[in-house]
């Protein structure tokens, strides 16, 4: 049994615990605080008004969409033009990416492009990040507060690539579920289905850990239970708490696993089309398992991936039917309104290049198993 397992320095997670977040600074000795924030100043209030009481200096840069290299540059550049002590990164996925990719970046000199993979360099970040990271997430699902990387989209070459270092990992993940109430039903229903792939793909891959293997059961036994009463209800703190605890577990899982070909094609499908990441993943988690089963049953029916297929049925259904799994994830897009993918532009004459660029995509690696060209044209064609 050998594996590794890292996370951010201090995880502290639970209704009302954003109060905390003076305190934190203070250990850090941070005066000047340079807060990430997305489209909406008033959803990140709640964190500007604690570092007010708390005389504490700060701007706010803002993320709208995900973060491009554009983006990116100009933050870093902000950043460095305010000489912050500390970043707070206060908002969904694409947030906190930008937050922990700024503090990479002002700790190693170059351009962006000298550290993005495949379209970039590739080099690794040779200095640690100075500069503590302060993860705060107002959605459940990336899971982003725990994760080593930062996906930036490339609209030049239809891609997004990711910025990852074990420095990169956030000092404090500061997960509070009374932030998540005001995210509408959409998103709710988008990044819910983030953390609930985000539980499954790492508890059947190639890469799965005893450590990762906890945390994907936990997390699913509370998350396949509260997405629904979260978008049915989003003033439901209970189920808010599910969610949020279960997109902090798939977090964990898959910065220390790997995840598979949800994501193999929703990293694709999200660089070449406008589609949200989270509805990508949903719509395409019941042909993905489909595949997977049949795959495994007739190239290696031995595979202990069908026998945790089975074990994740037991979790959710009650019942180890892994068929039925497919089944739920279906009937759980439709009561969530997931739109088909053709609802983004995409159309059948797209789905051999989505195909090939899937196949080589590094979240495919993690797949229980490789699947072939034929088996990645029928998932998308399900899906659309």
């Amino acid at each position: 049994m050998n594996f590794e397992f890292a996370t951010a320095s201090r995880i502290i997670f639970g209704a009302g615990k954003r109060k905390e977040l003076p305190a934190i600074l203070n250990e850090t000795h941070a005066d000047r605080v340079f807060v990430v924030i997305g489209s909406s100043l008033e959803r990140a209030r709640p964190i500007l008004d604690l570092l007010d009481s708390a005389e504490i200096e700060w701007t706010t840069y803002s993320i709208t969409g995900e973060p491009d290299l554009d983006a990116i540059r100009k933050g870093v550049s902000d950043l460095n033009l305010f000489a912050a002590d500390a970043i707070i990164g206060v908002g969904g996925g694409s947030v906190l990416d930008a937050a922990k990719a700024f503090a990479g970046l002002e700790a190693n000199s170059g351009d962006l492009l000298d550290y993005l993979e495949i379209i970039g360099a590739g080099k690794p970040l040779a200095n640690p990040v100075r500069l503590p990271v302060i993860a705060i997430p107002t959605t459940a699902g990336t899971g982003s507060e725990v994760t080593r990387n930062a996906v930036i989209s490339s609209p030049e070459h239809r891609l997004k690539v990711s910025l990852r270092s074990r420095t990169m990992l956030p000092a404090v993940a500061l997960v509070d579920p009374e932030l998540t109430i005001s995210t509408p039903r959409a998103i709710t229903a988008y990044t819910g289905m983030d953390a609930l792939v985000q539980l499954i793909e790492p508890f059947v891959s190639n890469a799965a850990t005893p450590m990762t293997d906890a945390l994907c059961r936990q997390g699913l036994s509370v998350g396949a239970v509260a997405l629904l009463r979260a978008a049915a209800n989003g003033s439901d703190l209970a189920a808010r708490s599910d969610m949020a605890f279960a997109s902090l577990m798939g977090g964990l899982a898959l910065a220390n696993a790997k995840l598979g070909a949800v994501h193999g094609f929703a990293g694709v499908i999200g660089g070449m089309f406008d589609a949200p990441h989270g509805a990508i993943c949903a719509r395409l988690l019941a042909p993905v398992i489909a595949a997977n089963l049949q795959a495994l049953r007739d190239r290696n029916p031995s595979d202990a991936a069908l026998r945790r297929y089975h074990e994740i049925a037991k979790i959710i259904l009650g019942h180890d039917s892994s068929d039925e799994l497919v089944v739920w994830a279906n009937t759980l897009a439709h009561e969530l309104d997931i739109p088909y993918l053709r609802h983004y532009g995409i159309t059948s004459e797209d789905i051999a290049i989505i195909a090939d660029k899937s196949a080589r995509a590094s979240s495919m690696k993690g797949n229980p198993i490789q699947l072939t060209d034929l088996e990645l044209v029928q998932i998308l064609e399900s899906a659309l």
